[in-house]
């Protein structure tokens, strides 16, 4: 891959164990809340075929989602939904290194910097209605990268990429990044100081995924909340 001059520089990433926290409630093996609302089988064969009539993780598998292609998605190796959700689940205004139209899988080098990245997001949220109540359990999915990813962490032309507060401009490079081919993107994290993320652009670099400890967050009236780990390591 050519590297344009105003991209960031290109450094081989070899990185195990990162950490990406994920809602329990998205678990493959978690029990559907249709399951709960379903007032008979056939019922409930009618809410699974409009829940799957709107989940753009199953029309991207069938070549349906503009933004990513079904050659990009993985299938047949542990944890593939997981994986395939994170790039054709966008969140609605993007995220810091991609747009609605595509995901990325983002994760952090440490478990610390995972939680803190999670917790500042949903504190952000709870602040925009004024209520720090509520309590969510993650499940911390570990993954390995082996690749060439492009990176800022010592590339300071690229800090308007890290405003804690706005991802136009690393939205704006994310794009950049994606046309030019790029794999990914190594960054600090924006949340914990010293720490280290990166957003991977490609479902297929995302290796060797598997579900590590649980862990439950609790909001009692403040922004920071309680994290407990709910589980042993498997």
């Amino acid at each position: 891959m050519n590297e344009p001059s105003d991209l960031p520089p290109i450094r081989l990433v070899r990185q195990y164990d990162t950490h990406r926290l994920i809602p329990c409630k998205y678990n493959p093996d978690f029990a559907s809340v249709l399951v709960r609302i379903a007032d008979s089988d056939e019922h409930l064969r009618d809410l699974f075929d409009l829940d799957h009539a709107t989940n753009e993780r199953l029309w991207a598998e069938n070549g349906l989602l503009p933004g990513i292609g079904s050659h990009e998605l993985v299938f047949g190796v542990p944890n593939y939904r997981i994986i395939n959700a994170a790039f054709t689940h966008a969140h609605p205004l993007g995220s810091r290194f991609n747009g609605p139209d595509r995901g990325a899988w983002y994760a952090a080098f440490a478990l610390k910097t995972a939680q803190a990245e999670v917790a500042f997001h949903k504190s952000t949220e709870y602040a925009e209605i004024g209520r720090f109540d509520d309590s969510i359990t993650y499940d911390d999915y570990l993954a390995d990268f082996s690749g060439n990813f492009h990176d800022i962490r010592n590339a300071p032309d690229f800090n308007c990429a890290l405003a804690p507060d706005s991802y136009v401009a690393s939205q704006v490079l994310a794009r950049r990044l994606l046309d030019a081919g790029s794999l990914g993107i190594t960054y600090p994290s924006v949340r914990r100081a010293g720490g280290t993320c990166i957003a991977c652009f490609r479902p297929s670099l995302v290796i060797n995924v598997r579900k590590d400890r649980r862990y439950r967050f609790t909001w009692e009236g403040h922004p920071l909340p309680k994290i407990v780990c709910m589980s042993t390591k498997s």
